[in-house]
């Protein structure tokens, strides 16, 4: 017996959209990447950043020289003689989709409330770029925030890193790798919304929760596949943090899911081994919402709910 539904805001908000949401109908890596897209594209496409924030972009170079983009929100009217704080944003998309400009909406909120710059990074995607090219591909540009903070007017002491889905997945990981090779300052805060986090992750068809999935179990299997490859028997924690032995020494982290995401349970699982490890972490559980829930914006009362408490944690650091 199960009592999951389906948040009625949610469900209204949704209903308009109910045939063009198929979320089973990509069998390969590059069709998931196009249905994906299109998607993104739905909610977010055509939209301009508001006068309060500040678009520009930069080329950093990667691990190994690729010129890469890193895109610039900043609010407008900021104090240029004050260093402030910064965020590096990693977009999510599954590991194989998605771009820093097809997400650039959903995080100018955060910019005008927060009164904080963020920096999207453009990191390569798997098929093509598997692990660990992506984070490899976020170091970088957080190193290259680092060496450039008195350029760009950033106290490099309040450098937060997040990321949405996969991208909570690869910031995590970013702040392993950040942790375990003493990066210096260290990261200062870690913001997770909804992350991908165990590759081991799948439900039956008949578990209460899967008549709500938004992101599936098989595109699940699609995204780990083309990001760490068939074997599992030796997959890095920097590719899949849930696999970390060891969680201390990370920076204090924001955590939230919804109820009816297929991410539910290793998010808070990661959250109970955070504050286990004694690192300070703030959860969120949302009931009765899937995997994207905020997509439709505040229009949606829980949504408007977990923007404003996304809104303090990137104001806290």
């Amino acid at each position: 017996m199960s009592n999951l539904r389906l948040d009625p805001g949610l469900a209204a908000a949704l209903a308009p959209f109910a045939n063009m949401l198929k979320p089973e109908q990509a069998n390969t890596a590059h069709e998931l990447r196009a249905t994906n897209d299109a998607t993104i594209g739905i909610f977010f496409g055509g939209r301009v950043p508001p006068s309060t924030v500040t678009v520009t972009n930069f080329t950093f170079p990667a691990k190994d020289s690729t010129p890469l983009k890193l895109y610039r929100y900043a609010p407008t009217a900021a104090d240029p003689a004050k260093p402030g704080p910064a965020v590096l944003d990693i977009h999510g998309g599954g590991m194989v989709s998605g771009s820093p400009g097809l997400f650039a909406s959903t995080l100018w909120p955060y910019v005008e409330r927060a009164n904080v710059t963020i920096y999207a990074v453009q990191y390569r995607l798997a098929p093509e770029f598997p692990f660990p090219t992506p984070v490899d591909d976020a170091y970088a540009a957080l190193e290259w925030l680092q060496a450039n903070a008195a350029e760009q007017n950033i106290d490099p002491k309040r450098i937060a890193v997040s990321g949405a889905s996969a991208g909570g997945g690869i910031a995590a990981g970013l702040a392993l790798k950040a942790r375990d090779e003493k990066l210096s300052p260290p990261i200062a805060k870690l913001i997770l919304v909804y992350p991908m986090l165990d590759d081991r992750t799948q439900m039956e068809p008949d578990h209460p929760m899967a008549p709500y999935l938004t992101w599936t179990s098989k595109n699940n299997v699609i995204g780990w596949t083309a990001y760490v490859g068939e074997d599992r028997s030796n997959v890095s924690p920097y590719a899949a943090p849930a696999r970390a032995t060891d969680l201390s020494g990370l920076p204090r982290t924001f955590i939230d899911t919804g109820g009816l995401d297929l991410f539910r349970d290793e998010d808070i699982q990661f959250a109970a081994r955070l504050a286990k490890a004694n690192v300070d972490v703030e959860f969120h559980l949302y009931p009765g919402v899937s995997h994207g829930f905020d997509a439709l914006g505040e229009s949606i009362p829980v949504a408007k709910k977990a923007i404003a408490n996304r809104a303090d944690a990137f104001k806290e650091f």
